[in-house]
């Protein structure tokens, strides 16, 4: 079976793990911080704040913008729920602004529309681990005096014209197990902004900045030495995974670039792609649908997965919220019906994509 995301780790990850047990230092030390100057580094940010989860680092992320009631976040609604999840949390408004077919993400031109007197966080997501339009949306946020909180849950060491996303605004990575990069949960949140990144630690430590001295109201948000164990090897050859996701995403193109009824995605320009998802679109009127070709890759041993199968708030749960403000988003409606993400992470041999490829094109009728 040739699945959708694969999780190994070497006897590299099982050493720094059997460290950290010797050590006797098992919850937030100096693994963590080892962590955070690493990814700081990777990602070309100031700070590095480490968390126990990517909807941690979302939360967060807000809950120092100290956020009133009534005050709105606006964001796209094709997303993991998590990002819907975090703003709620927070005690904001969600609105939502469409998306681009072509990458996912945001579209800037629709986005200025949804902006009012009430919004007070943009809040972009880089998709899939392609960089949204930041050149467009960061001139909108600044002209309206909106923060920036990236959900770059998917797209760790992305760039836009060579900067790393999680440094136009307030940075949040995910590094749940089947992430890019994974400590199984935990996340973490990047900024240049020294006083935001002093908020965040006091906050993540029960609002305090020295033992029972409470600054603020707080919460234990702290990442493990334990899990940072797991991915501080993985971050020594991180940027050769992305190379091979790279190719292997290549691969695919050129595989299936001639298969009617599929729209391939691709690596928009000025933009660094890392490729967490492969996702191609079934058009409407293609020989199967999006399910059918699901299916028929499945019946071939060839996972695949949706990502999302509806936009974020079209749930009863959701729906009914107060604090959820839903308008037509026609573009992110017709994607979620059509989306499929296929294998292209960076354990896949040239066989697999070799037999990727043909059961694609044998499910299209080519």
């Amino acid at each position: 079976m040739i699945s959708v995301s694969s999780i190994s780790f070497g006897e590299d990850v099982e050493r720094e793990v059997l460290d950290t047990l010797r050590s006797g230092i098992v919850a937030q030390g100096p693994k963590v911080k080892r962590l955070e100057d690493g990814f700081a580094q990777l990602v070309g940010a100031r700070h590095a704040v480490a968390v126990n989860n990517g909807t941690t680092a979302l939360t967060a992320a807000l809950q120092v913008r100290d956020l009133e009631p009534g005050d709105e976040v606006l964001t796209t609604p094709f997303t993991f729920v998590a990002t819907l999840n975090a703003i709620l949390e927070s005690g904001a408004t969600a609105r939502f602004a469409d998306i681009s077919e072509s990458d996912f993400n945001l579209d800037p031109a629709t986005v200025e529309s949804k902006i009012n007197d009430r919004t007070k966080v943009l809040m972009p997501v880089h998709l899939y681990g392609q960089p949204a339009d930041m050149s467009a949306l960061m001139p909108l946020a600044q002209s309206h005096g909106l923060a920036v909180v990236e959900d770059a849950a998917q797209a760790h060491g992305a760039t836009l014209d060579g900067k790393g996303v999680g440094t136009f605004g307030t940075g949040c990575f995910s590094f749940y197990a089947t992430k890019n990069l994974t400590t199984a949960e935990g996340g973490m949140i990047t900024t240049d902004d020294d006083a935001v990144a002093d908020r965040l630690r006091v906050l993540r430590n029960q609002g305090m900045r020295s033992r029972y001295v409470y600054e603020m109201v707080g919460h234990n948000y702290r990442m493990t030495d334990l899990q940072a164990s797991l991915a501080l090897p993985q971050l020594d050859t991180y940027l050769e995974q992305v190379a091979q996701r790279r190719r292997n995403a290549e691969l695919l193109r050129d595989g299936l670039n001639d298969v009617v009824g599929l729209t391939l995605p691709s690596e928009l320009s000025g933009r660094g792609h890392v490729w967490h998802q492969f996702t191609v679109i079934v058009a409407e009127d293609a020989p199967i649908s999006r399910d059918d070709l699901a299916e028929r890759l499945m019946q071939r041993e060839i996972g695949s997965g949706i990502y999302y199968p509806k936009t974020v708030y079209d749930y009863d749960c959701y729906r009914e919220h107060p604090r959820v403000i839903i308008e037509d988003t026609p573009v992110a409606t017709s994607v979620a019906a059509r989306c499929l993400s296929i294998p292209v992470h960076a354990r896949l041999s040239g066989t697999d994509i070799d037999k990727i490829v043909s059961a694609v094109r044998e499910a299209m009728g080519v």
